[in-house]
């Protein structure tokens, strides 16, 4: 499984870059609105150089004409750009006129199994299900991935399915049970990942072994 980071900061894509198992990035006007940085076009340049990965920027517009615009326009800021486009009637018929001309899109707000249908028909690289909201809503989130995986499974679509919204390590565990392409998530969820307290004791008290060995 893929790891991306879900985030706007260029400081976490460093320290997450230097671990060697960052795939991608990912993010939207909000994660971005939080860095204060307005220079949106290099902020996406930026980040695609340092991951050397797929990085989605996602569209503002809410019209196909505005959609398939920004998309073009996206596409040109770096090669590594994959265009976010949300599942909206409008954003599918965009995907359906950019995805020919070989832009990369990733279809974000998923959150039931006919949506990712219409997304992989519509040639999408990517499908979003954010499993953490509808976590939120009483739903179990990770159910729709297993849905998703055995659709996309069932009749050969390549769409890569995304599992967005994730708030703790178990969803990325979960995620991967489920056969889920990639997983994005927060930094703190991507540190967590390397946390166990037993890995800490262990390793405690193998140092404090080796000093008495060698005091």
């Amino acid at each position: 499984m893929k790891f991306f980071l879900d985030t706007g900061s260029v400081d976490e894509i460093r320290k997450a870059a230097e671990t060697g198992i960052l795939d991608g990035v990912t993010t939207n006007p909000s994660l971005v609105a939080q860095t204060g940085n307005r220079d949106f076009n290099g902020l996406i340049r930026e980040i695609a150089e340092i991951v050397n990965g797929p990085v989605s920027a996602e569209v503002t517009a809410t019209d196909t004409e505005g959609m398939v615009r920004q998309a073009m326009e996206l596409r040109e800021i770096h090669q590594h750009v994959v265009v976010k486009i949300p599942l909206l009637r409008e954003g599918i018929a965009a995907v359906s006129r950019v995805a020919p001309q070989g832009v990369k899109v990733n279809v974000t707000l998923c959150f039931s199994a006919t949506q990712a249908l219409l997304a992989a028909k519509a040639g999408a690289a990517y499908i979003s299900p954010f499993v953490g909201r509808l976590d939120d809503i009483s739903h179990v989130g990770m159910d729709l991935i297993r849905e998703i995986r055995s659709i996309y499974d069932n009749y050969g679509f390549t769409t890569e399915i995304l599992t967005a919204s994730v708030r703790h390590p178990i969803h990325v565990l979960e995620a991967a049970l489920a056969g889920s392409d990639v997983a994005t998530m927060p930094y703190k969820v991507f540190e967590a990942l390397f946390k166990h307290p037993l890995t800490d004791i262990g390793n405690e008290k193998f140092l404090a072994d080796w000093k008495k060995l060698h005091g």
